[in-house]
């Protein structure tokens, strides 16, 4: 059974974090608070637990679109690909509500690009996720948690997660009430920035 653990953006239990990366780099899967929705994540370089995430969304592995967070531009750029132009243009929007569609880098685990050539980076203006992240020293894969039938309160109420999610992850974690709507999607493949999906994020 799951772990549920408050945690709080002004002061996070550095202690905390550290037992949710070891969670991590065993293979764990964990519910977290971005900027935006709840989502599901796990550590890239753990492909069995890419597996359980996607079996969580429904989806085969292979097809699935699933995003990256990092802690900063810097780690970003060491999965994948980033001009000069569109490096200023994330400089400006982020830490924020923003998924970036880039070019992969060979340095992304194969479990995570699959025949795809491009993955979304998410960089959320959420401290919780961000010390997981920085603990952690590499990406954790994300998707957000998803709803049935429109009942946003399932995804953005970290106890109502946790009763539906204690079994299936190990640690949910509580950072407060969640928003329902999603990041502003940014096709930036091409090197000049396309927004493909409205979302929170406005320029």
């Amino acid at each position: 059974m799951g772990r549920f653990i408050k945690l709080y953006e002004d002061h996070t239990d550095i202690n905390e974090v550290r037992k949710i990366v070891d969670e991590l780099r065993r293979g764990g899967v964990i519910i977290y608070p971005t900027d935006t929705v709840y989502a599901i994540g796990c550590d890239i370089m753990q492909p069995k637990a890419i597996q359980r995430v996607a079996s969580l969304k429904g989806i085969k592995p292979e097809r699935a679109l699933f995003s990256i967070i990092c802690s900063d531009i810097s780690m970003a750029g060491k999965y994948t690909k980033i001009g000069d132009k569109v490096f200023k243009f994330m400089k400006r929007t982020l830490p924020g509500p923003f998924t970036f569609i880039l070019p992969a880098a060979k340095s992304l685990p194969s479990s995570i690009e699959g025949l795809r050539k491009t993955i979304g980076i998410r960089i959320p203006d959420n401290r919780i996720v961000q010390a997981i992240v920085e603990e952690l020293g590499n990406p954790l894969l994300t998707t957000s948690v998803k709803s049935d039938g429109g009942e946003t309160e399932y995804t953005t109420d970290p106890e109502l997660i946790f009763e539906k999610y204690e079994k299936l992850v190990e640690v949910v974690i509580d950072g407060g009430y969640g928003n329902d709507e999603p990041s502003t999607v940014v096709d930036c493949s091409d090197d000049e920035p396309e927004i493909i999906r409205q979302g929170m994020g406005t320029f």
